[in-house]
């Protein structure tokens, strides 16, 4: 038996280090584990909502001016009709995923956190688990080794996990942005998301249930956007991830608790992937300091209701059209409504605005 830990997070990505940095912000001694190396990058739209700043900075993570772009709110387009609403507050921040994984590695050095990179997990044991044929000791283990993860798998956890699966593909160009916002542009069945980086460089991720569809397939749907990124140069090679709606009835067993994508995860199309997992890690740190896990459960699932209710509606929309063109149409005629419900979305209001907000927005529809 190896040296032990007091908690050992199974996983580097950004979840991982997350929950890594809360528990030892708590006092505990961490390890982390993982089969890669950093910078770990991930093909996602690279656009982080305020509240995914916000936790950062709780964190103790800062991310300078210069290694990204600010973003002041969201634009929905389609071929017909284009809508806007700023942030109420702080504004997004679009940066690369490598730079972020990068910053926070760098916070959990800092913060004395042993990382093990290149070291694949191989199974648990009695009291922890083995890496490399060695088994370690640990009180506590966090599975953060995202949607496919093997310590949900190993603890039993997937049993009637409910789940919907579509496919993305991401690539950078060498163009200034043309916009100072996450652009999120509509097609059949599919949706494109922009968003502004540093350096004169803008990310484009595509998101289908088409697991053949790539990029230069996908012009013909974005007409608008094809015409901003003719003469542009790709920066990147296309690469490719999974989005999987999934929510899990339990996500701890024992002293075992998952976090991440590993815990359940929310469509790529509501943009909150990131931010939920950050508050998971921080509700999770705080759970394990009072050594009650079902406070965990509980946190978990309030955490995940507003961005599973939004990704419901959203892809609702993705797949009747004829209802996204009619709310879009809505939208347009009265925009301080997008407005209001960004804000009601990013939690920043009561649920008699929110009341309000949707019978106008219903009103809005019908009269479309």
């Amino acid at each position: 038996m190896g040296e032990g830990t007091g908690v050992l997070v199974i996983g580097g990505g950004p979840a991982g280090l997350a929950v890594a940095i809360a528990a030892r912000m708590k006092g505990f001694d961490v390890t982390v584990a993982d089969g890669a190396k950093p910078p770990i990058d991930k093909a996602c739209g690279e656009g982080l909502m305020p509240g995914t700043m916000a936790a950062l900075h709780e964190l103790g993570i800062a991310i300078c001016p210069g290694e990204g772009q600010v973003f002041r709110g969201i634009r929905f387009v389609d071929t017909e009709t284009s809508v806007e609403a700023s942030f109420p507050g702080a504004c997004g921040f679009g940066v690369r995923r490598t730079v972020l994984h990068q910053k926070m590695v760098e916070r959990a050095r800092e913060c004395g956190i042993t990382l093990l990179w290149n070291t694949p997990i191989a199974g648990l044991s009695n009291e922890g688990a083995v890496l490399r044929g060695t088994a370690i000791k640990a009180k506590w283990i966090i599975g953060a080794d995202g949607i496919h993860s093997r310590v949900r798998r190993w603890i039993g956890l997937d049993l009637k996990a409910r789940q919907e699966v579509r496919f993305a593909q991401r690539r950078h160009y060498r163009v200034k942005a043309w916009t100072d916002c996450m652009e999120i542009h509509w097609g059949q069945k599919v949706q494109a998301y922009v968003t502004p980086l540093s350096n004169g460089e803008t990310c484009v991720a595509l998101i289908s249930r088409d697991p053949r569809m790539r990029l230069e397939d996908a012009w013909q749907e974005f007409p608008k956007l094809a015409a901003y990124l003719r003469h542009a140069e790709p920066s990147s090679m296309e690469r490719g991830a999974v989005s999987v709606t999934r929510r899990l009835n339990r996500v701890y067993r024992g002293n075992i608790a998952l976090t991440g994508d590993a815990s359940g995860s929310v469509d790529a199309i509501t943009g909150e992937g990131l931010c939920l997992s950050f508050h998971q890690a921080i509700a999770l740190a705080d759970a394990i300091a009072e050594g009650n896990l079902e406070s965990y459960q509980r946190a978990h699932r309030q955490l995940a209701r507003r961005p599973n209710t939004m990704g419901r509606l959203l892809l609702l929309l993705d797949r009747y059209s004829s209802l996204r063109k009619r709310a879009l149409r809505g939208l347009a005629k009265e925009p301080e409504l997008l407005a209001r419900l960004l804000a009601a979305y990013l939690g920043g209001t009561s649920p008699k605005f929110l009341a309000a907000t949707s019978l106008r927005l219903g009103w809005q529809f019908l009269t479309a």
